[in-house]
């Protein structure tokens, strides 16, 4: 567990000089969406683009990994809005929730710290993860985050979303660069040696600055925060987030080789560890966006951030 920590620690500390820096208005609040864009347009796509090309191609097209992570995330989307929805909790919150409960940090903080931890061979499987949450998950939830609207408008406001929520994904850089960092592998290509070499660069800098960024966007949400809050509106979520859903996939991993399906230990330690990660903290902009109660998406994702220093430290342990 010590060596598991001391490979952790500086990740989840990076996350905390975000925080501090950001509470202390080291960082100015302002300052905070030029970081966001910098990562998200620049050294994430880079990153991603780099461990594309780095990764045989059959790793980034495994459909075991991509049926039982699917499975799973649908199946936490459908539990979470079920224990969620009540007189005050409606779609709208209830969906984003669901969202925040299956989506994990797996592009700010989950590509480098698995990576870190089990090497090259994981990021294959982290990248498919990525593509399924950033596709499938968050299209979904979006789209029933409308239904609190009644009869045909609701249906037109549902559909509405999942336009909105399809041309989100086209205008996504990360897919983009994990599809042609796809092709550059299955082609055996590479760039010219100074643009890889400035590709690389910009690679090397998403993990500090993106876990930094987490950081000060966790720090200005509570800072922003205006309202109290029961446990009980965001305390199950993030259990949903740091336990449910990683045991469920290994529940359904573990079935799924039972049945033969061929899917390796590899692929399913690499799952389960990303199920474990905390709760992506890009939902709390889409809650902002969709007019979700983002105050209850930043708790969410602010106490799965802290508590996963220990649990998904555990989970490591336990799982290698």
């Amino acid at each position: 567990m010590l060596q598991v920590l001391l490979v952790t620690f500086p990740f989840f500390a990076l996350v905390l000089a975000g925080y501090v820096a950001a509470r202390r208005r080291m960082l100015p609040l302002e300052a905070i969406p030029g970081l966001n864009g910098f990562v998200l347009f620049f050294a994430l796509p880079c990153m991603l683009f780099r461990m594309g090309s780095t990764t045989p191609i059959a790793q980034l097209l495994d459909a075991r990994v991509i049926a039982v992570y699917l499975l799973c995330g649908l199946l936490i989307v459908a539990f979470t809005i079920a224990i969620s929805l009540n007189r005050r909790i409606r779609w709208n919150d209830a969906s984003l929730g669901a969202l925040v409960a299956a989506f994990p940090n797996s592009g700010f903080m989950g590509v480098p710290l698995i990576v870190a931890l089990l090497g090259p061979v994981a990021g294959g499987t982290v990248i498919l993860t990525m593509v399924v949450d950033m596709v499938v998950t968050t299209s979904l939830c979006i789209a029933l985050s409308r239904l609190d609207g009644a009869g045909g408008e609701g249906r037109a406001a549902v559909f509405a979303a999942g336009r909105k929520a399809l041309r989100g994904v086209l205008t996504n850089p990360m897919p983009w660069a994990i599809t042609l960092g796809g092709v550059a592998s299955a082609w055996a290509f590479r760039l010219p040696g100074p643009v890889e070499k400035t590709v690389w660069l910009l690679a090397d800098a998403a993990s500090p600055v993106a876990l930094f960024t987490i950081g000060a966007v966790l720090a200005r949400a509570q800072m922003t925060a205006n309202h109290p809050m029961p446990l009980s509106d965001y305390l199950p979520v993030s259990v949903i987030k740091l336990v449910v859903h990683p045991l469920l996939v290994l529940v359904v991993g573990l079935l799924a080789q039972r049945l033969g399906l061929g899917l390796s230990e590899t692929a399913l330690t690499v799952m389960v560890l990303t199920a474990a990660l905390p709760a992506a903290s890009n939902v709390s902009l889409l809650a902002e966006r969709f007019g979700a109660d983002n105050g209850r998406i930043a708790r969410i994702i602010l106490v799965t951030t802290a508590a996963a220093f220990l649990t998904f430290s555990a989970a490591v342990t336990w799982l290698t």
